[in-house]
């Protein structure tokens, strides 16, 4: 593998290439000039996160609050300013405008992910597809995975294997931090899991498949790559990714009995973890509660299993995230909430820690990782919950039910950054109950 130098990006860390400042604006068309002959693609990308990657507002939070203010006192990350754009604001990258302007500059920064870009990268560099190692060639060529069999008035087609590979993806969804740990490894899970082997692409899952024209001269075909790019930000993706079974070691109990309940949580939906990508900012876990014939709730805390690093995986009231204060310039920085969920839950997580050793929501500051505790490809996890009935309990029927929950960002961080709401929204990924019946 050739000789890498890391560079920052806002979802890690980034290679030196000769594209940075290569070209310019002018070398790629707008969107909206795609749209003349691709206004279904178009339409699809528009509303896709592909289109704000640097107009989001979470994203634009963390870069100019704490990732720039953040390089320029640490030399360790000091070229956060150009490499947050390889893969967030690509074309401004490649142009040199970094940092870009400010999204509400609407400068061409806030095209993030365009068409031109991802139909002008030709290959990558090296053996694996990771911190934007792309190789671009901008201009009237455009590669891409299908050769219409309508020739374009406006530009030449040419098709490439990579185009049709998950390897493409990896480009922008795998990263190295500046201390060479894997910070996001999406494209390597699915690599190293069930469906790449059997040839299962990442596009099959989020560039489905269906019947349409995909340039407005050209045939329909049955089988069009829709540029939907769903995936984390869409809970339509998120929900039911994840299922789950709960059930009891018996059927009918009586007050002051032990009855332990036992949680299968299968991964039947993703090639690649659950979470996955921006492990450090994302939150997944599970919640379950006994409700008895009067009405009455119990929390019940999963049941320690007592391997390492498992006290991130059962959420707490601890504190975290301390670094934020260096680009807030408080070295007093106590840290917000880790968690922001019920004690006890079971949190499935890959925590992320700084050189410090501190837990971090900062990819471009992470030394070191903890217990990967996230759920696999086809992988079922079981957690068990022991509850001691209490002896005042009612008799009747006792409902135990379980609830995954999914945020995007850890509601006590994104509360404290001023992130909007619906980044620290509950989505519910599943949920599944069962009953026992309290004896008199």
């Amino acid at each position: 593998m050739k000789k890498l130098i890391f560079f920052f990006i806002i979802c890690g860390i980034i290679t030196a290439q000769p594209e940075q400042g290569k070209f310019s604006y002018k070398d790629f068309k707008k969107p909206e000039f795609c749209r003349s002959c691709h206004n279904d693609f178009y339409q699809q990308w528009k509303q896709a996160m592909m289109s704000q990657a640097y107009t989001h507002e979470w994203d634009e939070i963390e870069y100019f609050k704490l990732a720039v203010p953040h390089a320029e006192k640490d030399e360790k990350v000091a070229e956060v300013k150009a490499g947050c754009n390889g893969c967030h604001s690509p074309i401004a990258y490649v142009s040199g405008d970094t940092p870009p302007p400010l999204p509400k500059m609407n400068s061409r920064a806030n095209e993030s992910v365009s068409c031109d870009f991802c139909h002008s990268i030709k290959g990558y560099s090296g053996d694996v597809p990771y911190n934007f190692n792309y190789i671009m060639e901008p201009g009237k060529t455009k590669f891409t995975s299908r050769k219409n069999r309508v020739d374009s008035p406006v530009h030449e087609i040419v098709v490439t294997e990579l185009h049709k590979s998950g390897d493409f993806c990896g480009i922008c969804h795998n990263e190295k931090s500046p201390y060479g740990v894997w910070v996001k490894s999406t494209h390597l899970e699915w690599k190293e899991g069930p469906y790449s082997k059997e040839g299962v692409q990442c596009q099959d899952c989020h560039m489905t498949k269906g019947e349409m024209k995909t340039a407005s001269m050209g045939p329909a075909y049955k089988d069009a790559k829709l540029h939907l790019f769903h995936g984390a930000h869409d809970p339509g993706k998120v929900r039911g990714v994840i299922e789950l079974r709960i059930n009891p070691d018996m059927r009918q109990a009586e007050p002051g009995e032990t009855v332990k309940f036992t949680l299968a949580l299968f991964n039947q939906k993703t090639g690649h973890k659950f979470p996955t990508g921006s492990v450090e900012d994302r939150i997944v876990w599970l919640h379950v509660e006994a409700v008895d014939a009067n009405g009455k709730v119990y929390h019940l805390p999963v049941d320690k299993k007592g391997f390492e690093g498992e006290e991130y995986t059962i959420a707490s009231k601890e504190l975290a995230y301390q670094d934020m204060g260096i680009a807030l310039d408080d070295p007093d920085f106590k840290g917000v909430e880790r968690d922001g969920v019920p004690e006890g839950d079971r949190i499935f997580r890959m925590p992320y820690f700084d050189p410090q050793g501190r837990m971090t929501i900062q990819q471009w500051n992470t030394a070191s990782l903890g217990v990967d505790y996230r759920i696999g490809p086809r992988e079922t996890k079981l957690e068990t919950f022991t509850f001691n009935i209490p002896d005042d309990i009612p008799p009747g029927k006792l409902k135990v039910t379980a609830v995954l929950n999914y945020q995007l960002l850890v509601k006590p961080v994104a509360d404290f950054l001023g992130v909007p709401e619906e980044e620290s929204r509950i989505v519910e990924v599943n949920r599944h109950s069962t009953e026992i019946e309290i004896l008199p």
